[in-house]
């Protein structure tokens, strides 16, 4: 997963106590007051957004790209939060503790960390390299605890404060949580449509430190403006009613976690979702959480305006709100599966649903808060005791959900379970709550319907979403998938025709003739036209195996190193005779991680050749396999003499990167080769191996028949325009790193900081 959480990105740095000096503050003044809070606190969640993105990115390309990275990074950010939650309730209990210096400093402690934090996450991400998870995961946790201890003691501290005030701890957490997410989802947008795609990664934090100052220098002009004056008792106000708390606060800590166990598992899901219907795009996972985020500011806004009234008026609105949630869950994959729509338009669809189940589950924290928190001075603790339990729920679902439903069901059976998961927690809140027995009995058939639903019309509803997200209405459609692979690293998918999906992008076909030519076979073929004895190779990712077939089968290599992140792929192997026998090669070694990862892990290894026909230029993270950061670390691992030939998809920045980093190189196809020697083009020995070459014992050239003697002009007319330097520009089978560098002139290069046209491809800016 992808991988974001709305709890974590929804209770950024900053904003504390304001306890002054004892004039009591007017009706106006507190009104002033509060408005300045919210100001300050939705303000304060841009750069916390902001950093979370970051960090994970950062912490995604030292520790790799897979579930178990995504997973301990999310969770790393939740534990932290969850400590900051406790820290802050033991802060919330202090007598004279001034709000508006306390966030001052809070926020210039963590703009402090932020101008610092890619340097440290890079020095300490190497020395974690190969350790245990457990180690790892506590590095981590360590790398993060600072910034997110400081944002999680935020909420409970600003209940603490206006609680006691309003004598509403729903109405308070409310608005606090939704002001702050809803500056986390607008942050989202920033990040996608202008920081990222211009700026950058060290840019953004560059921003978000401001952000920082401005929110701390903020703070301390309006409490040297008026805050001074204002006196916080610790006693409620003297018009304002009180009630004993309506739920036991060990039940509301249940259902917390529960909540957050349900909502965070809605969240990776949709990401899967998303992420396949898009192709992985980063802009579109960006889109989803501020979709998400945006929902849950919602609905947290709502639910505080319901704890302002009649408590059987809320608890009937709460109890009406997950039932929609629980339907929106059931309706999400079949309506998806019946809509053919074109790309923006699905993605609109998309956001729409994904923010009306956010809404309806944003809405559950705050009404526990209200019903199951008194609004004295205890309010900051146990708001801080509610909002761990919600915190450990959440790092609970994206660990079974991420690890264990994802790994052994399809995206089908997990909404099922979700839906299933919801109903379970309506039917127990409904059980909690003191509403009357006839409503009672109608809320408990609704969710029990919605169940039965859920497990007999789901599944049968939805038997072609994969089909119809990824065809999208197109005339090209190739009907039901024969093949379709689905576990917690990704969806696999296989054509009618052979040609193979990952993530719902084309990723290659079975296919190993050179007569035939249906997925540019000849590319892994020409590899002895680069370098004459490429003994040992190194393969990062495997797709249909073609690859790997044509290469383990040269009769120059003697072992070929693989590389892939996603074991399913293994599995599709196994399945298709045409490539099933590299799995039985013995010069054949399979490694499942992440290529950048195991090239750090492994400093001493030595290769002829590195070839990576890696993925789309524009998909999410594919720039770790494009950046001059990379090339640098695969020309550390490569012999004197040794090449690297990888994929660019028509990429120039990519064509522009590979021509600056090595000092020979040339486009073959869409494919860079580069090298610290001189290339061989050794024509005469490139067709004398491929005269040698034997597939299952099947030779692939043959020149005394006739479709061999038309493939072999095909070779010597490539010959011809090596001969020459190249042609004259891209659309050329050939074109040499001058010519290149001359037609890209201008192009910025790909780096891990910009990201490459991730951010900047979906805006049409490359």
């Amino acid at each position: 997963m992808e991988p974001g959480n709305p709890i974590d990105a929804a209770v950024p740095a900053g904003t504390r106590e304001a306890l002054g000096r004892p004039r009591a503050a007017t009706p106006g003044q507190e009104v002033r007051w509060r408005r300045i809070l919210c100001v300050l606190f939705f303000f304060s969640g841009f750069p916390a957004l902001i950093y979370q993105l970051v960090w994970q990115r950062a912490l995604f390309r030292i520790l790799g790209v897979n579930i178990e990275s995504v997973t301990i990074v999310v969770t790393a950010f939740m534990l932290g939060l969850g400590l900051g939650s406790l820290a802050g309730g033991l802060l919330s209990r202090r007598r004279g503790l001034a709000l508006l210096p306390l966030l001052a400093a809070i926020e210039l402690l963590t703009g402090v960390f932020g101008l610092v934090s890619l340097d440290i996450f890079d020095r300490v991400g190497t020395l974690v390299l190969g350790l245990p998870l457990a180690v790892t995961a506590a590095m981590t946790l360590a790398l993060v605890l600072v910034p997110t201890l400081l944002m999680g003691a935020t909420l409970p501290v600003l209940v603490g404060h206006l609680a006691p005030r309003s004598g509403n701890v729903g109405n308070s957490v409310g608005l606090l949580y939704y002001v702050n997410t809803l500056g986390a989802g607008a942050a989202c947008l920033a990040c996608a449509v202008v920081l990222f795609p211009f700026l950058g990664m060290q840019g953004a934090v560059y921003v978000a430190v401001g952000l920082n100052i401005a929110v701390a220098f903020g703070a301390l002009f309006t409490y040297w403006r008026e805050g001074k004056g204002l006196h916080v008792s610790r006693k409620r106000a003297v018009n304002t009613p009180t009630t004993a708390p309506a739920l036991k606060f060990p039940v509301v800590l249940m259902l917390a976690c529960i909540g957050g166990a349900i909502s965070l598992s809605y969240e990776i899901f949709f990401f899967r979702t998303v992420s396949y219907a898009s192709g992985g795009s980063a802009f579109a996972f960006c889109a989803i959480l501020g979709a998400f985020l945006v929902g849950i500011a919602s609905g947290s806004r709502q639910a505080g305006e319901w704890c302002d009234g009649a408590i059987e008026h809320g608890m009937r609105r709460l109890a009406g709100a997950l039932l929609k949630a629980n339907l929106a869950g059931l309706l999400f994959l079949p309506v998806l599966a019946h809509l053919q729509l074109p790309n923006g338009v699905l993605l609109g669809a998309l956001l729409l649903m994904v923010y009306l189940v956010a809404r309806s589950w944003g809405s559950l924290l705050p009404c526990l808060a209200h019903w199951g928190v008194a609004a004295d001075g205890h309010a900051g603790m146990r708001t801080a005791l509610l909002y761990l339990a919600n915190i450990v729920g959440s790092a609970a679902g994206s660990v079974v959900t991420g690890f264990v439903l994802m790994e052994h069901m399809g995206l089908v059976s997990i909404a099922v379970v979700l839906v299933g998961a919801g109903v379970a927690c309506s039917l127990l809140l409904d059980a909690c709550l003191p509403l009357p027995s006839r409503l009672k009995r109608w809320h408990g058939g609704a969710a029990c319907a919605t169940g039965v639903l859920a497990m007999v019309a789901l599944p049968p509803l939805s038997g072609t979403v994969l089909e119809t997200l990824l065809w999208k209405g197109a005339p090209e459609a190739r009907g039901p998938f024969v093949q379709v692979i689905e576990n917690r690293s990704g969806i696999i998918t296989v054509d009618q025709e052979g040609t193979v999906y990952g993530g719902g992008m084309y990723d290659g076909r079975f296919n190993v003739d050179l007569v035939h030519d249906t997925n540019g076979i000849l590319r892994p073929y020409a590899l002895n036209l680069f370098h004459p004895h490429p003994r040992d190779v190194l393969m990062i990712g495997l797709s249909s195996g073609s690859w790997a077939q044509v290469i383990a089968n040269n009769p120059e290599v003697r072992s070929l190193t693989i590389v892939e992140i996603n074991p399913g792929y293994v599995e599709l192997l196994a399945r298709n005779p045409e490539v099933a026998s590299v799995l039985r090669n013995p010069k054949v070694t399979i490694v499942v991680d992440d290529g950048r990862r195991w090239l750090r892990l492994h400093p001493e290894r030595r290769f002829d050749a590195i070839v990576s026909n890696t993925t789309w230029h524009f998909r999410a993270n594919a720039t770790n396999l494009l950046s001059v950061e990379f090339l640098r670390l695969a020309d550390h691992h490569l012999k004197r003499s040794g090449i690297l030939y990888y994929n660019t998809t028509d990429s120039e920045r990519a064509q522009r990167t590979a021509c600056l980093a090595f000092p020979y190189g040339a486009r073959f196809s869409n494919h860079m080769v580069v090298s610290r020697a001189p290339l061989a083009w050794d024509f005469e020995h490139w067709r004398r191996t491929l005269e040698a070459y034997r597939i299952d014992g099947r030779p692939i050239l043959d020149p005394s028949r006739q479709q061999g003697r038309v493939l072999t002009d095909t070779l010597n007319a490539v010959w011809r325009s090596i001969e020459q330097g190249g042609g004259s520009g891209s659309v050329d089978a050939m074109e040499a790193c001058p010519r290149i560098l001359a037609r890209t002139a201008g192009l910025t290069p790909i780096t891990d900081d910009n990201m490459g046209t991730e951010w900047r491809q979906p805006l049409r800016l490359d």
